[in-house]
């Protein structure tokens, strides 16, 4: 294979880039918290600012991604398979995709949530980027993952991790749920629309969780390979 800058970087092992898009993907998640406090607050101006970093932060996962998988050798010494390393990438990539969703729907429709709702959804945020950053902590641990042949302490670790994500995002599902519920209870003092995108951005907040989640699963597969 020829060499590129990308693989003079890291190497042969797709490991270290593939935490460095989770990374990325972590910090573009983590901007989701001062977003939805600018928009909760009808700072709009601070929202935009926000939402550009959001934007700027996938676009540069978007280009760890496409150069892991230009790059990624099809012939690796690792106890890892090449098919589950790029599942494990496609779930990452959703997580930053749906927070650029978010941001770009909430910003472009000035979406003001009924200030009922807010307490709830406040916590609701909180413990769906909780799930996104427990994950972020989960693939940067399989470094060390391999260094003991994915046994010992640190695998205990990730197993801890994995099975606080099942418990979050379980959690987020109840949040969710009740949200919905308190919505719909008032949605007839609301516009039609307004009310159609607010249980959108339920949704994706939701699927931040659930794309956690995901990576734990995903992870896990990897490991039990």
């Amino acid at each position: 294979m020829p060499s590129t800058p990308f693989l003079n970087l890291f190497g042969r092992s797709p490991i270290r880039p593939l935490e460095a898009h989770m990374s990325k993907v972590a910090a573009c998640v983590a901007t989701l918290q001062p977003f939805f406090e600018a928009a909760l607050s009808e700072d709009w101006k601070k929202a935009k600012e926000l939402q550009e970093k959001i934007v700027l932060l996938e676009n540069e996962a978007d280009s760890l991604k496409r150069d892991l998988r230009l790059h990624l050798p099809k012939g690796l010494f690792l106890p890892v398979e090449r098919g589950d390393l790029l599942s494990l990438l496609s779930v990452q990539d959703h997580l930053a995709n749906r927070a650029k969703d978010i941001a770009g729907t909430v910003l472009g429709r000035q979406i003001i949530f009924p200030k009922k709702l807010v307490p709830s959804f406040r916590d609701f945020l909180s413990n769906c980027l909780k799930a996104g950053e427990l994950a972020n902590q989960a693939i940067h641990e399989l470094d060390e993952l391999l260094e003991t042949s994915f046994s010992g302490t640190e695998l205990k670790v990730v197993e801890k991790m994995v099975n606080e994500l099942s418990r979050v995002e379980q959690e987020t599902d109840h949040q969710q749920t009740a949200l919905c519920h308190a919505l719909f209870a008032i949605e007839d003092t609301l516009p039609p629309i307004h009310v159609i995108f607010l249980y959108r951005i339920l949704e994706w907040t939701g699927e931040i969780a659930d794309c956690a989640e995901k990576t734990g699963n995903q992870l896990q597969i990897l490991l039990a390979r």
